[in-house]
């Protein structure tokens, strides 16, 4: 029987079983003790140092206590504690992205994705690299600077080859002031020597979801195709890790299997990365099961209200502070409006999840991966979430500073971090202004830059910021960064 063990690379020791059971035992155990409860959240709050901010973060045991509490107040905390983290570390800043799908060939019968083999109804598109650059150019009139490339898992139509030159082709479109400046990477697992060839190609984060860290469920929710292999899925990250790439982005997919389960499950992976690589994930992303062709989310007896939704975003954010954290477009306004406040530093904005959707007038659905639940403009969620109080980032100068993996962690861990991404954010909105926004988004903003560079705390990083944003608005001057 497997042990566990956070250092091994073997999935069911670092993800055990036994481990997740005994936690979620703990937690139910413990879960109205408020004297042990208090502790948690004392611990999780972040100090001032002299050198910046540091945030102890909780153990998958101690965060899975928190989540299994019942105290009203307590909970509340857990909020309040959670927004002091993200304010923190990650201040009011947003980043904001895109997805492009490539192509929704897929040769895996996963029970829960319309692309799944055996679904004959949906129509199968693969973008040549024409349609990769209009659908480029279409991203970069919205005004999106960062993209996260996704592709259903098939050698034949989709293999290592075909997405390099389409991330060679990304980077190379350049339209007007408009440039993506960072691809991430969401496809299926693959070999140390393909994840070599992916950094080279100069990507940033390579996003893999689990899932459900449910051994059994999962093999029984991919019954056919590659993905069927927990392990091979499981241990990808670490592939990644061995093969170059800096950043590795997590996610489960809520509602497939139970919430807690889940919760301990992503918190030990996050776990075992620092323990093996001395570097936890760049990124957690928090989808939940929503309908799509062919998929009827009721059937997942899993699914969780929002209000535990919630919840369980705050207790990530405990959990582990330095981590950048993902929603989506699957989300509904009002419920991305809430986890904003409870650490997501990072959402997708104008989104079609079709193969080819960007070029198209009207938002297609034959070939939608999920549902979209905000379908508002990118403009329209830039105004958003600056009326509440959110500075729009299209930044993207870490990655290409060379600051990823543990450089940027440490930066982030010692409080540093702030002296960079804040100027950036402003910069890069400034640009999305000038080039893109609204009358209405325009004016907001620059009275939102205006405020947030007095805030800037060296005289001589806000004087700087200050010229760039005037050459920005005066002299067509682009990308400056910190």
């Amino acid at each position: 029987m497997a042990v566990y063990d956070p250092k091994s690379l073997k999935a069911e020791e670092f993800i055990n079983d036994e481990e997740i059971l005994a936690t979620l035992e703990y937690a139910e155990a413990n879960k109205n003790n408020v004297e042990l409860i208090d502790q948690i959240l004392e611990k999780a709050r972040p100090r001032k140092t002299e050198n910046g901010c540091v945030c102890a973060g909780l153990t998958h045991r101690e965060a899975s206590v928190l989540l299994a509490c019942e105290i009203p107040e307590k909970i509340q905390k857990m909020f309040e504690v959670a927004e002091e983290i993200k304010l923190a570390f990650y201040g009011n800043r947003i980043v904001l992205f895109a997805p492009l799908y490539l192509s929704n060939y897929c040769i895996n019968g996963c029970l829960y994705c319309p692309y799944h083999l055996k679904n004959k109804h949906i129509a199968r598109k693969k973008l040549t690299q024409d349609e990769v650059r209009a659908e480029v150019i279409a991203l970069q009139d919205m005004g999106h600077k960062r993209l996260a490339i996704e592709a259903g898992e098939d050698p034949k139509n989709n293999p290592i080859e075909y997405i390099l030159e389409c991330i060679d082709t990304i980077y190379s479109v350049h339209h007007k002031n408009g440039d993506i400046r960072r691809v991430n990477v969401n496809i299926a697992a693959t070999t140390v020597e393909n994840y070599r060839k992916l950094k080279e190609a100069g990507i940033g984060t390579y996003i893999l979801f689990q899932e459900t860290y449910h051994k059994k469920g999962y093999e029984e929710l991919h019954p056919t195709g590659p993905k069927h292999d927990y392990a091979y899925h499981t241990e990808a990250h670490d592939r990644a890790m061995e093969g170059g790439i800096d950043d590795v982005g997590l996610g489960v997919l809520f509602g497939l299997e139970k919430y807690k389960y889940e919760f301990a499950g992503l918190l030990m992976h996050a776990e075992h990365l620092e323990a093996v690589h001395g570097v936890g994930p760049h990124t957690i992303s928090v989808p939940r099961v929503k309908h799509a062709d062919d998929i009827d989310p009721e059937a997942f007896d899993n699914s969780i209200p929002d209000e535990i939704f919630v919840k369980i975003a705050a207790c990530i954010r405990l959990a582990v502070p330095y981590t950048g954290m993902i929603i989506s477009t699957r989300e509904s306004e009002a419920v991305r409006a809430k986890m904003l406040r409870v650490g997501i530093s990072q959402i997708s904005g104008g989104s079609r999840t079709s193969v080819g959707g960007y070029t198209e007038e009207e938002r297609p659905h034959d070939t939608e991966q999920f549902d979209v639940s905000d379908q508002r403009t990118l403009d329209e969620v830039v105004y958003w979430l600056m009326e509440n109080g959110h500075i729009p980032s299209f930044c993207t100068a870490c990655y290409r500073e060379g600051r990823t993996g543990d450089r940027f962690m440490s930066l982030c861990k010692n409080g540093q971090i702030l002296n960079c991404c804040h100027p950036n954010a402003l910069m890069t909105l400034a640009e999305y202004l000038e080039d893109y926004a609204s009358p209405k988004t325009k004016e907001i903003g620059y009275k939102m830059i205006e405020e947030e560079l007095g805030r800037i705390p060296k005289e001589k990083v806000r004087a700087i910021a200050e010229q760039n944003i005037k050459d920005i608005r005066n002299s067509n001057r682009r990308d400056f960064r910190f």
